[in-house]
């Protein structure tokens, strides 16, 4: 049996390392709509499973849009995205349910700091994985489903990617692995 983690997934990886640095060349409202776009697709889902009728984490997500199509104010979307926060520690006990919530809330909070589109990688492929496998897997299966879904978030991340992005979004990751 493996311990469940929050988060799957290591800062200095290879399939983080190449999201960072894909993320590195987009602007913030490109790395913001990402986020929003692939966590509603791909990880909203998880968590609805679970609480079909707590639509905390996707109205964030509807917030988050509407902040980015300019018909929200931050501090409005702001407040709607720690909802979505709060549904996470409110899942206590539901690993795959309690990591989609905190992957959406962090990928909707992505519309005001970039570097939370990290946490959509590391929280999602643990909701994921534990969606898919449950929580008595060994680490290993873990390792591998997260590397295959980090490899699933920057092919998305690419084919919305803007090139030669004229304004890429100043990004300081504060884990140690790009010094």
């Amino acid at each position: 049996m493996s311990k469940v983690r929050k988060m799957l997934g290591r800062a200095d990886s290879p399939g983080i390392v190449a999201l960072m640095k894909q993320i590195e060349t987009q602007s913030k409202t490109t790395i913001a709509g990402w986020c929003v776009q692939y966590a509603g697709e791909n990880i909203l889902p998880v968590y609805e499973k679970a609480y079909p009728e707590d639509k905390r984490p996707g109205r964030a997500l509807q917030a988050a849009r509407e902040f980015l199509n300019g018909k929200m104010k931050l501090p409005a979307a702001k407040a709607i995205i720690r909802e979505a926060q709060a549904a996470a520690r409110e899942a206590e006990g539901n690993p795959a349910a309690q990591a989609a919530a905190r992957a959406v809330a962090q990928s909707a909070a992505a519309i005001h700091t970039p570097t939370h589109s990290l946490a959509l990688a590391f929280y999602g492929a643990a909701a994921l994985a534990y969606d898919r496998v449950g929580t008595e897997e060994a680490a290993e299966v873990y390792d591998g489903i997260a590397a295959g879904e980090f490899e699933t978030m920057g092919k998305a991340l690419r084919a919305v990617s803007v090139e030669n992005e004229p304004d890429p979004a100043k990004i300081d990751w504060y884990c140690g692995s790009r010094e």
